[in-house]
């Protein structure tokens, strides 16, 4: 067979096919494969393809926004937005294709807004949203009770949680503090079932140099836990270090020039059809990207690969 033909072929049906119906099929076979457990935490982040344009001007950058169930470790559901500026509405649209109730739902500060909130608490799950400048008056709002409870925290509604990690000639130290304390906020009846707030403080030493970043959330579970708060918000980076950096190193897409007609799009969509299998199967050593090169040349892996179940 011709290889360069069977190349051009492939790309001429990956341009071709409806990237909707592709995703939707990997949607439906996630969901019968893979089951939710009660508290999956489920974290939703976007990712730009940055090779997906032609030139600058005539096709912009294609935008896939996720979801990844951080316990199971498979990614669940994705949809596409030109723009990075657009995660605000595609995020209202992949949580309509997900089956989430009983889940407690991460996003950073993007998908903080109040019509995602209540999308969440519609389909019946709980919610914490990252909270920076693009609200700056929750934002300092939040940081001036965390301030106040701090400095006389005796007999107030509040719970702290610390941890201490050490590895790769770094300490950090977090400390997260939370409390249902939300009648200081001056729009809090605005945000669907807001309950608690959090403010998780980080140390990170390298060397002699100590850094030290707070971070603000807002949560619609009810008396949430410090420890539970903490344990969410790291949970929550699943999706960048065990999607978006293998994806990166593991399948190169951030290399991929693939771009006529919806094949970035589509490819996508199999690049995290293949990231789950690769990561589902039972007893095989290496990570990810020895995997994927295992089943280039090995035709017995190859069909565990295909047989695996996440």
């Amino acid at each position: 067979m011709d290889s360069s033909a069977s190349h051009d072929t492939l790309g001429r049906v990956f341009a071709a096919l409806n990237p909707a119906a592709l995703a939707e099929a990997f949607r439906q076979w996630v969901a019968s494969v893979a089951r939710l457990t009660k508290g999956e935490v489920v974290a939703i982040d976007g990712k730009t393809l940055r090779r997906s344009f032609r030139e600058a001007g005539s096709k912009s950058f294609v935008h896939m926004v996720s979801a990844f169930a951080t316990s199971n470790r498979v990614v669940l559901a994705q949809v596409k937005t030109d723009e990075k500026s657009n995660e605000i509405t595609a995020i209202p649209r992949l949580l309509e294709l997900l089956a989430i109730k009983g889940c407690l739902v991460t996003i950073d500060a993007m998908g903080c807004q109040k019509d995602i909130a209540a999308s969440i608490i519609d389909a019946g799950a709980d919610y914490l949203l990252g909270v920076k400048d693009n609200q700056p008056t929750l934002k300092a709002e939040i940081a001036a009770v965390f301030e106040a409870v701090r400095r006389n925290p005796n007999g107030l509604d509040l719970d702290f949680h610390e941890s201490r990690d050490r590895g790769h000639g770094r300490t950090e130290v977090r400390r997260c503090w939370t409390t249902g304390m939300v009648e200081s906020l001056s729009h809090h009846r605005q945000w669907r079932n807001l309950n608690t707030i959090a403010m998780i403080e980080v140390d990170r030493t390298v060397g002699e140099h100590t850094s030290t970043e707070q971070r603000y959330f807002i949560c619609s579970q009810v008396k949430l836990a410090a420890d539970s708060a903490l344990d969410s918000s790291r949970r929550h980076w699943g999706i960048e270090n065990e999607v978006h950096w293998v994806l990166d190193v593991a399948f190169r897409e951030d290399d991929c020039r693939i771009r006529a007609g919806n094949a970035a799009e589509n490819f996508a969509v199999m690049r995290h059809l293949s990231l789950n299998l690769l990561k589902a199967v039972k007893n095989a050593k290496g990570g990810v990207k020895s995997r994927r090169l295992q089943a280039g040349w090995d035709n017995a892996f190859l069909l565990r690969v295909l047989a695996a179940t996440p």
